[in-house]
């Protein structure tokens, strides 16, 4: 068991588990979420996507999104998911990112989807 993202008691009142496949997509959220410099004992994790937020909609941004989101994904988490395919939708000021992968320690194939709205 792992712990539970974001961090919470569960019916318990104990820090909420969660099951391996899970802590992994809570991982990709992190990793998605995260502005570089915001982690104080780990200034360079993160994605940096959020800032990408309410620049104005073109393919440039989606494709700058996905190049952001597949480097930082195979930079924080290459050692446990193999990335597929990464896909990001910017609609006005909601950001919405759709990735695949493969847990590489049960080679189970995953699809999660993220959104972010400004």
């Amino acid at each position: 068991m792992h712990l539970d993202f974001p961090l919470h008691f569960d019916h318990r009142g104990r820090t909420a588990e969660c099951l391996y496949d899970k802590h992994i997509r809570n991982l990709i959220e992190q990793v998605l979420f995260t502005s570089p410099g915001e982690r104080v004992n780990r200034p360079t994790f993160g994605s940096g996507v959020l800032q990408l937020l309410f620049q104005p909609n073109s393919t440039e941004l989606a494709a700058t999104t996905q190049f952001l989101v597949q480097s930082a994904l195979q930079q924080w988490l290459g050692n446990i998911i193999r990335l597929e395919a990464v896909e990001v939708e910017h609609e006005e000021s909601t950001l919405s990112i759709t990735v695949q992968y493969t847990i590489l320690r049960t080679q189970q194939r995953e699809t999660a989807r993220f959104s972010r709205g400004g």
